[in-house]
């Protein structure tokens, strides 16, 4: 009997043959060869401690020559009057010995941290009285003595009843200073003055009485009356330290740093600001200005949650050498594990090696996980192996665990790897993959050196940026006072992680500059 096949029978057997061929390469596939080696055993990391960084602002507080020159002409008398007592009360009787002087305008110069204010002055002496007539060459004896020079042989025989006689006073006062910051608080001036008087004479009785020899003294104890009046209002003015305690509280205070912004979807962090010193260098006196460093050390940590800290003011104040001058803030900066994660699998999953194509196998990175232990970070790769020529298709899957040191790129403002060496539990997974994967692996390394970084320039712009926006605080601009602050870099500084979180250290830098160009009435 004759077998006939029917057509539709050979293609519905064509069909299945076809479908269970496909499914058994499928389950091949799935039953190929797979990594069953451990990780590497992970060192235990304690969590980080509150980030405490010392942090300091420095301020040339520059006080214009020409306002302590204003305030002193507003502040100082311009007229001056006094009464001499009678030197010959023996000889010239019903004395009236006065003297009256006004100043010109001051001018005030500085030089080798001394300031000068000086004035001229004007006036004139006036004597009256009478002479007792058996006044002779006792007159001159006596006047000898008290008004100096040769007096008594110019005055000879002498028999007036009545004196009025008088002189110009022409001359200048200086005044010096050289300031002195205390630790209490205040100013000291060490204020100093001369009277330099012309060398004019006047007529009595036909004799010459140098007059500066008699309105000198008297000049000099007003002057310094005034001195003394001018050096203890300085000494007790309380504008220094009620500007230093207002200050003072703006710098003690919490900053949002992330969780905000353009860093909202990193978790919430705060820098917390707590001074804990007052400084300051002696003040300086130059052909401008007389100039104080002023200056507060601080205690900066980061926080998950805006804190109040507690900054009692200080009592005194640290005077130290001169120093350099700008703000340098201390800025920690933490960043999940997760989001690190994040990064370097966008920039790894997916990619297949070699990246040219050649070589007889293609290795894909389908997953990255970063942990860290140690020192060290430990980025566990995914990959799967499979032969071009092989046209069933068929490949294997392995975790390679290759080690990486975590380095700051100072320069660029990265995070990258350094040191990467293979785990030695990996060993076990280059079987599975095959000799011709294990030849990918260093480019796989080289990929985690070259693509593995973490790009922390938007971090340290949000960080500088908050920063700046609080340092703004202190910019003012009012009559005779200008308060000029800038946040102009932030540089990387350090790095320490734990199993959670990695924090680099941060420092942000700027200027401070303060100028007075008017200065209060006292």
């Amino acid at each position: 009997m004759r077998l006939t096949l029917n057509l539709k029978t050979v293609l519905i057997g064509a069909a299945v043959l076809a479908a269970s061929f496909f499914i058994s390469l499928k389950v091949m596939d799935w039953l190929s060869p797979r990594a069953t080696n451990n990780a590497p055993a992970i060192a235990e990391l304690p969590p980080l401690p509150p980030a405490s960084k010392s942090s300091i602002v420095v301020a040339p507080v520059a006080i214009a020559l020409s306002a302590i020159r204003d305030q002193a002409e507003k502040a100082a008398p311009r007229n001056f009057a006094g009464k001499a007592d009678n030197p010959v009360s023996q000889i010239l009787e019903n004395a009236d010995i006065g003297w009256t002087a006004a100043r010109g305008p001051m001018s005030a110069t500085g030089d080798k941290d001394v300031l000068t204010l000086s004035t001229p002055i004007t006036g004139k002496l006036n004597v009256t009285g009478s002479l007792s007539a058996k006044a002779t060459g006792a007159l001159g004896d006596a006047l000898g003595s008290v008004l100096g020079g040769d007096a008594a042989k110019r005055i000879g025989a002498v028999n007036i009843k009545n004196l009025n006689a008088s002189a110009e006073i022409k001359g200048s006062v200086v005044v010096t200073s050289r300031p002195k910051l205390a630790a209490a608080w205040h100013l000291e001036p060490n204020l100093g003055a001369q009277v330099n008087l012309g060398d004019t004479n006047v007529n009595v009785a036909g004799a010459r009485v140098n007059v500066p020899a008699q309105v000198k003294p008297l000049i000099d104890k007003t002057v310094g009356e005034q001195l003394n009046v001018v050096a203890e209002r300085i000494r007790n003015d309380p504008s220094l330290r009620d500007n230093a305690k207002v200050q003072w509280a703006k710098a003690c205070r919490s900053i949002p740093l992330q969780g905000t912004g353009a860093s909202a979807s990193l978790p919430p962090l705060w820098l917390e600001m707590k001074p804990t010193r007052a400084i300051a260098a002696q003040p300086r006196v130059d052909p401008q200005n007389v100039t104080l460093l002023l200056g507060l050390e601080a205690e900066t940590r980061v926080t998950s949650t805006q804190t109040k800290p507690d900054c009692p003011f200080p009592d005194k104040i640290s005077i130290v050498p001169p120093t350099g001058t700008g703000v340098n803030i201390a800025v920690p900066i933490d960043v999940p594990f997760t989001e690190i994660n994040k990064l370097i699998s966008a920039q790894l999953v997916g990619h297949t090696y070699p990246e040219d194509g050649s070589g007889p196998v293609d290795v894909t990175i389908k997953s990255v996980n970063v942990v860290p232990s140690g020192e060290r970070l430990l980025i566990s790769l995914l990959v799967r192996a499979k032969e071009k020529k092989s046209w069933l298709g068929l490949g294997a899957e392995a975790t390679v665990h290759i080690w990486g040191r975590p380095m700051l790129d100072e320069a660029q403002q990265t995070l990258r790897l350094a040191d990467i060496q293979l785990a030695v539990e990996s060993e076990a997974a280059f079987g599975l993959l095959g000799a011709a994967a294990r030849a990918v692996v260093p480019q796989l390394q080289q990929a985690l050196v070259q693509k593995a970084t973490l790009d922390l320039k938007p971090i340290a712009a949000n960080a500088r940026e908050k920063i700046a926006a609080a340092i703004a605080d202190y910019q003012k601009s009012e009559d005779g006072l200008k308060v000029d602050t800038k946040i102009d870099s932030l540089t990387l500084a350090d790095i320490a992680f734990d199993s959670k979180t990695l924090r680099v250290v941060a420092e942000a830098g700027g200027t401070l500059n303060v100028t007075v160009t008017k200065l209060s009435g006292m």
